[in-house]
């Protein structure tokens, strides 16, 4: 019903709002065909096709495993100029930083932000090396799980990196995740205006929606691009 609504009215053509981007956590969903992808589209396919209508998408599988050169150059090659990843490092990445980061610039300026994902409770000795071991010029987000993390923001901050789901105007960039679906129309309103207000920083807001069996991820995302 509401899903549906928000699929007929999809574009095929990515938001032009400077520094909103917006996108979906994942393209390689079989089970989003017919509902997104055209149903005679090919897996290998998809994600030239989802890049016809988005301009970011979440780089997850790079969480579990870091893939050869040559991956990182198959899937800067299917998407447009202007189109960003943002890669998810995984666990060991600040262990292996130098190859970490060699791998993924392979993306070139498709690259986006990098997402550090910290489970554990707030370790100051762990935030310093990591600060102090990753090159400044990328964009890295920390998603940092425990609460005895919060307030650790200016921190960041001041090193370029930013937390998810971090508001502060201090902020380099956003990086916001929607990950409790479904969205009605109504929630979809109140995270517009917060993602407008963002913007009116002049600085970069991705957002990124949780991908579900049904293509709810890029019908949630083109609506609040829309109404942003």
């Amino acid at each position: 019903m509401v899903f549906s609504a928000m699929t007929c009215s999809m574009l095929t053509t990515s938001a032009s709002l400077a520094g909103l981007h917006v996108g979906a956590s994942g393209w390689s969903y079989p089970s989003w065909r017919p509902g997104f992808y055209p149903a005679e589209t090919r897996p290998e396919d998809f994600l030239g096709y989802y890049a016809s209508r988005f301009d970011t998408v979440e780089l997850n599988t790079t969480g579990y495993r870091l893939p050869a050169e040559e991956q990182f150059d198959r899937w800067a090659a299917q998407v447009p100029d202007g189109f960003q990843f943002a890669v998810k490092m995984p666990p060991r990445g600040l262990q292996m930083i130098d190859t970490f980061e060699q791998r993924v610039r392979r993306l070139g300026e498709r690259l986006g932000p990098i997402r550090v994902v910290v489970q554990s409770a707030r370790d100051e000795g762990m935030l310093e090396l990591a600060l102090g071991s990753v090159d400044p010029a990328l964009r890295y987000a920390f998603d940092l799980r425990h609460e005895s993390w919060d307030g650790v923001e200016p921190r960041l901050f001041a090193a370029g990196a930013t937390r998810v789901e971090a508001t502060d105007p201090d902020a380099p960039f956003y990086y916001l995740r929607f990950r409790e679906p479904p969205y009605d129309d109504s929630a979809l309103t109140a995270a517009a205006e917060r993602v407008r207000a963002l913007l009116a920083d002049d600085s970069d807001v991705y957002c990124f929606f949780r991908h579900e069996d049904k293509p709810t991820a890029p019908a949630y995302a083109e609506r609040l691009r829309r109404l942003v």
